[in-house]
Order: C-alpha cells, then sequence, then structure tokens
C-alpha cells in the first residue's frame, strides 16, 4: 500500500469510497498508523477498497491472486530476492510480455528497478499487499529464518572452548551466519523504529546501541569475533566502501527491502583504537510522508503554517540545531505541496529520502555541483516550490531570496535557536536587510519532545517545581488532561512511543519588515513577534503537555535554553 496516505485518501474520496466527514474523522483518531490504517481497522474501508483504487488511478489492472496459477517456468524468470526485494510477482507470460502483479501500484521507482533488472518488457498488475506476500512465499518459500541463524552465529562464542579473538582477520569464518546476523540487527531496529544503528567496539566486547525516540538504548550485542565480518557484510551491501580499507573514515548508502517497505540506510564508518565503529542512519521513507498534524501541530498553528506554505512565493525558513526534526518538518511541507499542478525542486546534501511526484538534485561538490551551482540550474526548470537543504552561505541565500522575489516559494532550514534569530543570521551572512524584509513571511523554529504512548499513559499531577518551570498556573489544570508515562510491551516498557515537534512560529507582517529595514535588534523582533500572539518553545510544549501529549519532564529538558 502506498505510504501517501494523503494521495490515496484524495483517490478513495474521488472514487466516492470515503466522505470529508469520514477522512476528517480518520485524522484526529488516528494513532501512528495514519488515518487509512485506521480506517481500515475499523471496517470503512478494506486493502482491496484501497489496491482497486489506486490501480484503477494509475490505470493499472487489479487481479484476484487466490485465482493465479502460474507455471514454473514464468515464475522462475523472476529471481526469488527480486520478488521479496520489489514485493513483485510473476502472474503470467502473454505473447512474450511477463505480467508482474505489485503491491503498490505508485512505487514507479521500484517497477523501473525490476525492468533494468530483468532486461525484458514487463506489463504491471496490481493486487493487495497481503496477496503478493501469500504469492511470494507459495512461489518461492519463506525466507530463511534469520533470528535462527543469529543464535547459529553466537553458538561458538558462547559455547566456550578458548578466549574470544580480537584479531579482525578472524571474523570472516562463517559468512552465512554473519549475512543472517547483520539481516536480524537490521529487522530489530527497523521493528523497534530505531533512527540510528550504532555498532562500537570497545575493549574486549562489542557493544551495539539503538536511539529510539531520541535516546540511545543498548541491545543485546554478538560476539565481538564477528565484529569484522558484521562491518565487512555492511560495506559489501553499500557497494561504494572498501572492505580493505580500515584506516580512513567511510560513507556509503545501502537500500533493503523489509516486508512491504523500502529502507535507505546511509553508513558511516570511522576508524577507533578498538577497530571500525558504524553508525546507521535509518530512512524510512514512509516516517516523511507525514500530514502536518502527525508533527505536532495544534489545530490553531496548523492553520498559520498551512497559509504560510499555500503563499505563491516568499521564503518559509525551518530552524533548530542538529536533530531537531527540521528535515522532517520540510518533507511534511513537500508532501502537502505535492500537486499534479505544481512543480516541486529540491536541492539537497545529501537526498535522504526519495519522493515521488519531486524532482529531486544531490549537491555534489567534488564536481562544481554546489548549492548555489544547482540552484542557479533549476530556476531554469521554471519550479514552483523549491527546497534547499540549509542556507549556509552568502551565495545560497542570495539565490533564495532572488527566486523568492522572482514568483518562487522557497523552504530550507537555518542553525538558529529560536524564530527571530533567523532574520540576524541571514543579515550576517551578508543578504541585505531590505532584502531579507522583503523575501521572508516566516520562520518556524522547532524541537523534538517524546510522545507518550497512548496505550499505558496515566493520569497525573505535575509538582511544584514543574509548576514553576513552565509558569502554569493552577487555574491551567481546570480542564487539562496532565498524563506520566507508565510502560508497555507497545513502548517496550519506556512509556514513550515515537516524537513531535513543538513549535515556535515567527510571522512577518508590514511592522516587522520596517523593523527588519531599521536594523533592530533581535530582542525587539522577538517583543514584536510575542505581540502578535507568538508563543515560545516552552509555551507550545506546555500546551501539549496540559493535553497529555508530553510530559512536563521532556518539555523543561528541551527548552532549558528558553528563558522567555
Amino acid at each position: 500500500m502506498s505510504p501517501n496516505d494523503d494521495y490515496t485518501l484524495e483517490v478513495l474520496q474521488d472514487l466516492g469510497l470515503l466522505t470529508k466527514a469520514q477522512i476528517d474523522s480518520a485524522r484526529q483518531d488516528a494513532d501512528e498508523g495514519g488515518p487509512l490504517r485506521h480506517l481500515i481497522r475499523n471496517g470503512a474501508l478494506s486493502e482491496e477498497d484501497v489496491s482497486r483504487a489506486l490501480a484503477a488511478q494509475n490505470s493499472m489492472e487489479f487481479v484476484d491472486l487466490s485465482q493465479v496459477h502460474a507455471e514454473r517456468n514464468v515464475i522462475d524468470l523472476v529471481p526469488a530476492d527480486d520478488a521479496r526485494r520489489y514485493q513483485a510477482v510473476p502472474v503470467a507470460l502473454r505473447d512474450g510480455v511477463l505480467v508482474i502483479a505489485v503491491a503498490d501500484p505508485m512505487d514507479m521507482q521500484s517497477m523501473d528497478d525490476l525492468t533494468y533488472k530483468l532486461g525484458r518488457e514487463l506489463e504491471f498488475v496490481c493486487s493487495t499487499p497481503d496477496a503478493v506476500r501469500k504469492l511470494i512465499v507459495k512461489f518461492y518459500g519463506n525466507a530463511d529464518d534469520a533470528s535462527a541463524e543469529l543464535l547459529k552465529a553466537m553458538a561458538p562464542a558462547e559455547s566456550g572452548g578458548g578466549p574470544v579473538e580480537d584479531d579482525e582477520s578472524n571474523a570472516g569464518e562463517g559468512d552465512a551466519p554473519v549475512i543472517k546476523l547483520v539481516s536480524m540487527l537490521l529487522l530489530e531496529a527497523y521493528t523497534n523504529r530505531a533512527s540510528d544503528i550504532h555498532i562500537e567496539p570497545l575493549e574486549g566486547k562489542l557493544r551495539v546501541r539503538f536511539r529510539i525516540d531520541g535516546v540511545l538504548q543498548e541491545m543485546q550485542a554478538p560476539p565481538k569475533r564477528l565484529h569484522g565480518a558484521m562491518v565487512s557484510r555492511l560495506k559489501i551491501m553499500s557497494r561504494t566502501m572498501s572492505i580493505a580499507e580500515r584506516r580512513l573514515p567511510q560513507d556509503g548508502r545501502i537500500q533493503i527491502r523489509l516486508g512491504d517497505k523500502s529502507v535507505d540506510l546511509r553508513v558511516s564508518t570511522i576508524p577507533t583504537v578498538h577497530g571500525e565503529s558504524v553508525v546507521m542512519r535509518i530512512l524510512d521513507k514512509t516516517s516523511l510522508m507525514l500530514g502536518l498534524p502527525d508533527l505536532g501541530f495544534l489545530s490553531d498553528d496548523q492553520a498559520k503554517f498551512e497559509q504560510c506554505i499555500n503563499l505563491p512565493d516568499g521564503i518559509i525558513l525551518v530552524t533548530g540545531p542538529t536533530g531537531s526534526g527540521k528535515t522532517t518538518t520540510l518533507y511534511g511541507c513537500l508532501n502537502y505541496m505535492n500537486k499534479p499542478d505544481r512543480k516541486l525542486i529540491t536541492v539537497e546534501d545529501p537526498v535522504e529520502y526519495q519522493m515521488n511526484g519531486i524532482n529531486q538534485v544531490p549537491v555534489n561538490a567534488s564536481i562544481g555541483m554546489t548549492f548555489p551551482a544547482a540552484l542557479r540550474s533549476i530556476l531554469r526548470q521554471a519550479p514552483n516550490i523549491i527546497m534547499i537543504g540549509e542556507i549556509r552561505d552568502y551565495e545560497t541565500a542570495s539565490i533564495a531570496v532572488n527566486a523568492s522575489l522572482t514568483g518562487h516559494l522557497v523552504l530550507s532550514t537555518l542553525h538558529t535557536n529560536d524564530a527571530p534569530s533567523a532574520i540576524a543570521r541571514l543579515v550576517d551572512i551578508g543578504v541585505k536587510p531590505f532584502l531579507v524584509s522583503s523575501s521572508v513571511r516566516a520562520v518556524l523554529a522547532q524541537r523534538l519532545v517524546r510522545r507518550l504512548c497512548p496505550k499505558c499513559k496515566q493520569p497525573a499531577e505535575l509538582s511544584d517545581y514543574e509548576m514553576s518551570a513552565l509558569q502554569i498556573e493552577p487555574g491551567m489544570l481546570r480542564q487539562s488532561q496532565v498524563m506520566r508515562p507508565a510502560g508497555c510491551d507497545a513502548c517496550r516498557g519506556k512509556g514513550y512511543r515515537g516524537r513531535m515537534g513543538i513549535f515556535e512560529m515567527f510571522l512577518v507582517d508590514d511592522e516587522v519588515r520596517n523593523m527588519i529595514n531599521n536594523n533592530s535588534s533581535t530582542i525587539s523582533l522577538r517583543q514584536r513577534a510575542r505581540e502578535l500572539g507568538m508563543r515560545t518553545l516552552r509555551e507550545d510544549g506546555v500546551r501539549k503537555v496540559l493535553a497529555g501529549m508530553t510530559t512536563a519532564e521532556e518539555v523543561i529538558s528541551t527548552t532549558m535554553a528558553d528563558m522567555d
């Protein structure tokens, strides 16, 4: 099923399978699975309804795979690994054209890749994800049990027979178990919603940690003797990293398919005194196909922000430190604005997530493809909306400003601690104040806080310290739903599941433009923004504490610098 719920819901509404009221209600009531999954669970839709609608929208035939009986010679035309990777299964051979059933009729990239790999003419039909999975198992059998292989891989080190070898040259024995070990590690990280995997060789042991909801958690690690083989396996999977080079840092990228999800990994290795340390950033494409409410916007802020990103021109900036969710917010905006009547182009370093319907340009400084060079070229592509990964120098800022003044809407990020400081940052870079005032429409500062697990959160009372730190008056508690974390199987006993943003939205009006032209200080701009109704990061966090969405502890620790 396509991860782009908003598009799918629009299709279902156009076909009369859903009403706008049903969709609005689902968006309000949905959990992390999203509104589409919520509607299916509650019986308003079936997976077949969704697949048939998407097939019709993409001019693709829908096939009931329970009636398919392909010959062995047809099945053998698609290797088992490709069938599982692309969730695509052969069903017939018609006049030399191989008919392939796919689970996601919108995943054009996978269909293109499969056509290229097979090197023949293909016709694609559509069925439900469950039916495709079942037919893959029927034709090719179950995939190897990775967990069993993991136990086999660990057995020699735990069953005695001498000291554990630290020499990486001995770590290559038993390639097949190591392959399953790495596969199991990636699957476990993805299942636990980890954003990063850290594989760190220490003196005498190997440490594996997952970053889940922004917090590193130590996991059960394999014996250190397998470290070298694991690193080599990951380098081989990346296809661009050298297994012979262990003295220099390396970067690579891995694309894998876990079940019916396509997941990208950004891999970084660096030599340490005990071996190569590996960090893998998990880039799950579905995590960026989010609607604005999923990002953490409350209804009033969402309405203001939607007004901003629906403007025909100007610059919208998202600010915050590294790891504050800026990229996720930008992609959420692109997902919201990605319509057939708009041309969207991004310039990124690197392109972290590939999105259907958007032209994404990777920066490559080694061949002269810098941010400014890319921006000059894409302006000749007549885009409506441009997303720049980050404004980090005068030349990039200047082109962004000029693009916004010539009828383009520009989205980008800056590294500043709050929203009004973005104005001073642009001026410091070298942009003239009158150009800043003419181009910038809004600045959104943000941080991430952990979201309370909806299955186990419990009512709570705020302590005197929390009331004082967050400046909460007793009267504000009358209509509140303050909650605390409890812990359950769904959140692995942590009490939190997922993260959301807290926001500070700075809108530029005529008076603010005059203040920018007159080189007013950041403090003056902030005072004016407060007069216009801007809530600070901490104040937005307080609203979410009182609504039972997160905890006072999370907001206090995340907004320690917010002294307003």
